[in-house]
């Protein structure tokens, strides 16, 4: 694992055209000296799905804002679309969507009422029912804002997000509070806007989604970029696991050295590997030679939650205290 000084620059684009999103030694330091974003450089492609990733207090909603225009940056240079987008910001803004981490509605309204409003300060506008029914959230027009459930205002947020049928479309926590067929209407709705071109930048805290949706992402730990790549890469770097339980009476030692076993108790052994095809045939010869039973056997390689955790966990180990 790299030193905390050294920063991981994400690989380039799938295309080579220009990139619609492009970062560059960004900072951003909040009065009293606190450096939230400290010196990252990245870009996302035209209809390229980017997800940034991190602990809380990694410097994610820090480094969107930036991205926004809602913030100078204290360093560094940013362009979307190729504009500024805090000193361009007329420039920017029509052609992009943002949905805030947490959004905030007049109470009294309605769901309609609420986009009305909205789409009265949107230029080019999809039609009111249009952007509810893509969220799911049609048959709750007539409803206050108030009586929504969390969920639902997430999906109104997206709403929101929408209407101007943006280029560059901004998810914070876009699924947040959401049930499991919320999640999935989401993701699927997201893989749809992608298709048409639209460019995302996500920053989610569940793994699964960002594994199931990014083209490539970024993982933030205390202002930098310790991880980048596609999912694949970056979980591919991780050792897979082989794990299984040995019957009563048989000890872990009586397995081949060459596989590096850990005893886990009540005979439940875990074998971390980056050969997982190799060492799991090695497995099955020696209990089909050894005329054993290997209960519970599942062998996976690592998830991009895994991957996530041990760099987290490497990081803290090493002594990053930034």
């Amino acid at each position: 694992m790299t030193q905390a000084s050294t920063q991981v620059p994400t690989q380039a684009p799938r295309d080579d055209g220009s990139a619609v999103i492009d970062v560059n030694a960004l900072r951003r330091t909040y009065t009293g000296g606190f450096t939230a974003v400290d010196g990252i450089s990245f870009s996302v492609a035209r209809g390229e799905l980017f997800a940034l990733l991190g602990t809380n207090g990694a410097g994610k909603t820090s480094t969107v804002e930036l991205l926004e225009g809602l913030a100078r940056p204290s360093g560094g240079a940013i362009r979307v679309l190729g504009h500024d987008p805090y000193t361009e910001r007329s420039a920017v803004r029509p052609r992009v969507g943002v949905m805030l981490q947490e959004g905030g509605f007049p109470s009294d309204l309605t769901v309609t009422e609420t986009v009305r409003m909205c789409a009265g300060c949107t230029s080019g506008a999809r039609p009111i029912g249009e952007a509810l029914e893509l969220v799911g959230m049609g048959h709750r027009a007539g409803v206050r804002v108030k009586q929504l459930s969390g969920g639902e205002k997430r999906r109104l947020d997206l709403a929101l997000a929408l209407l101007g049928r943006p280029e560059v479309l901004f998810l914070d926590e876009p699924t947040t509070g959401l049930d499991a067929e919320g999640r999935r209407d989401t993701w699927e709705l997201v893989r749809e806007l992608r298709a048409d071109g639209t460019t995302v930048l996500l920053t989610t805290h569940y793994l699964e989604e960002a594994e199931s949706l990014a083209d490539r992402l970024a993982i933030m730990h205390r202002g930098r970029i310790v991880a980048s790549g596609t999912p694949a890469e970056v979980t591919a770097a991780r050792p897979a696991r082989i794990r299984f339980k040995l019957p009563a009476g048989v000890p872990a030692g009586r397995l081949p050295l060459s596989l590096r076993a850990a005893e886990q108790g009540d005979g439940r052994v875990e074998i971390r590997t980056q050969r997982l095809q190799r060492d799991l045939g090695e497995l099955i010869r020696w209990a089909e030679e050894s005329g054993l039973e290997l209960e519970a056997l599942d062998a996976r390689s690592a998830s991009l939650e895994e991957a996530f955790l041990d760099i987290a966990s490497q990081r803290t180990e090493s002594g990053d205290t930034r």
